[in-house]
C-alpha cells in the first residue's frame, strides 16, 4: 500500500513536473514569437488628439519624474487629466508643480466628489472621462513613466478600426528593500512570461494591463463606461475582456514602460501579491488554476523527496531550474531590456518559492487589501470589510 501510494506520488510529481517544463519552454518560444511579430513602426499620419487620464491616491515613488516623463511627448495635441477623491490628497502638490513648471500645457486636476462604487480609482476615472476634450484615451497608473515617443507607439495601432485596446509591457523599478525588489524580479521574469503565453495560446489578449490602456471614447461607452466595472477589483482586466467583447482586438505594443515600487516591506510585499493573487483567481478562475503547472521546480523537487533522490527526479529537477533561469533571462533580459534582472538573479528561486505560497494562501481567504482598505473579492468585486 506505502509503495503505491509513492508510484502514485512520483507519477503525479512527474507529470507536474512535464507540464510546467513544457510551459517554459512555450515561454521561450512566445517571448521570441512576440520579438518577431509586435508592431514597431508608427502609422505615419495618424494621431489624433488623446486625453491622458491619471487617477491618483497618494504619492508614489519618484512621483513627479513619471507625470513630467507625460509632458515631454512627440506628439501635437493631448492633454493631462489628474482626479482625487481628496482635495488634501498629497499627490496634489506635485500636479500643481507640473502645472507651473508646464503652463503651456493643459493640464486638469479634477476633484472627483462622488463615489460612485468601491473601487474608488475606477470612480475617479467615471468623473474624469466627462471633463476630457478628446475622444481617444489612455489611462495608466500613477508610477508609469515613458519615453518621448510612448504616445506615438501605443496609439499608433488605434489606425485599424478593428483594435480596440492598445496596452504594454512594463518593468518594475525596485526599491532598497527586499520585498521591492521581489517584486520587481516577479513582473519582469515570471507574471509576463505569462502573458506573453496568454496572448499566443488564446490567439491574442483578451484583457489589458494597468500599465497602459488606449482605447476609443466610442468602445467606453459600448461596454458600459467606466460605471460598468466601477464595483471591480481587477478593472484593468475587465475593461479590456469587455472591449474585446466587442469583437475588437486587445494589441501590445512594441512600447515598454517603467512602475517605479514602493519600499515594501515584506508585509506589504505578500499583502500586494495576495491582491494581485485574489484578483486574478476572482476574474480568471481556471486561468488560475492553471497556473499550479508553472511551477516547474518545486514540481520536481517534490518529486526529489518523494522518490527518495531517484537518478531520474534529479535530471528532471536540474532540467526545470535551467529552463526557469532562460525564461527569467530571456523574458526580462531579452524582452524588457530589465537590467534589474542581471543584479536579482540570485533571488529568482527565492522569490518563486514564495509564488507558490502565495498561489496557495489565495484560497484560503477572499480579503483583500488596496491602499489601506480592506475588502473581500465575490464574483470579481469589491466589498468593503467592516
Amino acid at each position: 500500500m506505502f509503495l503505491s501510494l509513492l508510484q502514485i506520488g512520483e507519477t503525479i510529481t512527474v507529470a507536474g513536473s512535464l507540464a510546467a517544463i513544457g510551459y517554459y519552454a512555450a515561454c521561450l518560444w512566445f517571448a521570441r514569437s512576440y520579438r518577431r511579430t509586435v508592431p514597431r513602426t508608427v502609422k505615419a499620419g495618424f494621431g489624433p488628439p488623446v486625453s491622458i487620464l491619471k487617477p491618483l491616491k497618494g504619492e508614489d515613488p519618484e512621483i513627479y519624474q513619471s507625470f513630467r516623463s507625460h509632458c515631454l511627448q512627440n506628439y501635437a495635441t493631448y492633454e493631462l487629466i489628474f482626479g482625487v477623491s481628496d482635495p488634501a490628497d498629497p499627490a496634489v502638490r506635485a500636479v500643481e508643480r507640473l502645472r507651473r513648471e508646464f503652463p503651456q500645457h493643459p493640464i486638469q486636476l479634477i476633484i472627483c466628489a462622488q463615489s460612485l462604487g468601491t473601487n474608488a480609482k475606477v470612480s475617479n476615472l467615471a468623473q474624469m472621462a466627462r471633463a476630457a476634450s478628446y475622444d481617444h484615451f489612455v489611462v495608466s497608473d500613477s508610477d508609469i513613466r515613458v519615453s518621448p515617443h510612448y504616445l506615438q507607439h501605443i496609439m499608433s495601432p488605434l489606425a485599424r478600426p478593428k483594435v480596440g485596446v492598445v496596452t504594454c509591457l512594463y518593468r518594475g523599478i525596485a526599491g532598497p528593500t527586499l520585498g521591492s525588489k521581489l517584486e520587481s524580479l516577479g513582473i519582469s521574469t515570471d507574471f509576463l512570461g505569462g502573458v506573453l503565453v496568454a496572448r499566443s495560446i488564446e490567439g491574442g489578449l483578451r484583457f489589458a494591463l494597468g500599465s497602459t490602456m488606449a482605447f476609443r471614447r466610442e468602445d467606453l461607452q459600448a461596454m458600459g463606461g467606466f460605471e460598468s466595472i466601477v464595483d471591480y477589483l481587477a478593472d484593468d482586466y475587465e475593461l479590456g475582456k469587455r472591449i474585446a467583447d466587442l469583437e475588437r482586438e486587445v494589441v501590445l505594443s512594441d512600447e515598454l514602460v517603467d512602475t517605479f515600487l514602493p519600499p515594501y516591506t515584506f508585509r506589504q510585499f505578500i499583502d500586494h501579491q495576495l491582491r494581485w493573487a485574489r484578483g486574478v483567481r476572482a476574474a480568471r478562475p481556471g486561468g488560475y488554476l492553471g497556473l499550479l503547472f508553472t511551477f516547474g521546480w518545486q514540481w520536481a523537487l517534490l518529486g526529489v523527496l518523494i522518490s527518495m533522490g531517484a537518478w531520474w527526479s534529479w535530471g528532471l529537477l536540474a532540467t526545470a531550474v535551467i529552463l526557469r533561469g532562460c525564461v527569467a533571462w530571456t523574458v526580462g533580459w531579452r524582452v524588457l531590456r530589465d537590467a534589474q534582472v542581471v543584479r536579482l538573479f540570485p533571488m529568482l528561486l527565492l522569490r518563486d518559492g514564495i509564488a507558490l505560497f502565495v498561489w496557495l494562501a489565495a484560497f484560503t481567504s477572499n480579503v483583500v487589501t488596496w491602499r489601506g482598505d480592506r475588502f473581500r473579492v465575490r464574483a470579481g468585486k469589491l466589498v468593503p470589510v467592516d
